[in-house]
């Protein structure tokens, strides 16, 4: 039985890398900041199938998948995945109750998006955001008519490049700075006309994930690894967990979404990182999309 690794997850704020093995369903393994982690890349990449409504249903040609992509999936299962997509526009019936957010994920670097409201703040830790609140509830439609609102309006995007994230978490200002601009942004979206009547407008409360991302202390990130490979290794200390993205005390950063697919085994004690990686710059420069969000 081969357990493969489908990236990280997060759950009550604390994140875990998530596994799963055909016919034996899906477990986590919690991980703690401090803590050594290692793994090696065996076998060949394979594409996880398609997972919907807590239940993940298997790729039925276990199609491998290239080492680089992002997503670890294969054409097929990426296509059926997207046809039950919101984000994608793909499930206009959904009938459950939708909250809009703004996001903040460095300086210049604001977003809006929605999310189902049973899902609390999941979706934000998932997209690395450092400091957020709610701006409204309510349908779907009315939730996405919302977000296009803000978005001409305030001149915000929907999206934003992992790379930008990343590149600024070790220089963040602080957090009543970062708390004061989503404020801002805030009592501008609340006072634009438009509003969608079934929406239910949210008063601003600021939440911060600095503690659950670990980012007092962060280094500055240096490398980032581009792709995994049949017995690449990383070893390290882990220090942080943002969005998808690993932290490591020697400026190392691991997107999660590079080791779904992959069946992730222990390495030999003495054992050092040999990956794939690409040198960082100091500070990335805003502007650009990588398609990756």
């Amino acid at each position: 039985m081969t357990w493969r690794c489908t990236g990280i997850r997060w759950s009550g704020g604390v994140p875990a890398i998530g596994w799963c093995a055909e016919g034996r369903g899906e477990r986590d393994s919690p991980l703690a900041y401090g803590q050594r982690l290692a793994f090696e890349a065996r076998g060949e990449r394979r594409c996880l199938g398609v997972r919907r409504a807590g239940k993940r249903t298997p790729c039925p040609t276990a199609a491998a998948v290239p080492g680089r992509a992002g997503n670890a999936q294969c054409p097929e299962c990426a296509r059926l995945d997207r046809s039950f997509s919101v984000a994608a526009d793909t499930n206009a019936a959904d009938p459950r109750t939708y909250r809009v957010y703004l996001a903040w994920f460095g300086p210049e670097m604001v977003k809006v998006g929605i999310t189902a409201e049973e899902r609390g703040p999941v979706r934000l830790l998932e997209q690395g955001a450092v400091t957020w609140s709610w701006l409204g509830r309510g349908p779907l439609m009315a939730t996405r008519r919302t977000e296009e609102l803000l978005r001409a309006a305030l001149g915000v995007p929907d999206r934003i490049a992992y790379a930008r994230k990343r590149a600024v978490r070790g220089h963040l200002p602080a957090a009543a700075d970062r708390a004061r601009e989503v404020a801002e942004l805030h009592a501008r979206a609340a006072a634009l006309p438009g509003w969608p009547e079934s929406l239910e407008r949210l008063e601003c409360e600021i939440d911060d994930h600095a503690g659950p991302f670990g980012l007092d202390g962060l280094p500055a990130p240096a490398r980032v690894v581009t792709a995994m490979a049949p017995g690449g290794a990383v070893v390290g200390r882990l220090v942080g967990a943002a969005g998808p993205d690993l932290h490591f005390a020697d400026g190392l950063v691991v997107d999660s979404r590079l080791l779904a697919g992959w069946e992730l085994v222990a390495p030999d004690a003495d054992a050092t990182t040999a990956v794939r990686v690409a040198e960082l710059p100091p500070l990335a420069a805003p502007g650009g999309q990588d398609g990756l969000f």
